[in-house]
């Protein structure tokens, strides 16, 4: 169940990464959502992704927190 958060989680980050706000309240969220280790495995995940969308830099900080 915790891996479906995860990938689900991804999807959404993924649709929303037009708007680097509205990026930054879905990374909010997923921090109170998943459990630690996904949450490293997250910001892996979003780094990779920055490399496409460099304004969602600004949302790293909510990660490294």
């Amino acid at each position: 169940m915790a891996r479906a958060m995860f990938e689900y989680t991804k999807t959404i980050l993924d649709k929303v990464s037009f708007d680097a706000n509205l990026f930054c309240k879905e990374v909010q969220k997923a921090i109170q959502r998943l459990l630690p280790h996904e949450i490293e495995e997250l910001k892996l995940w979003i780094i990779s992704l920055t490399k496409q969308n460099p304004e969602l830099n600004q949302c790293l900080i909510y990660l490294n927190s």
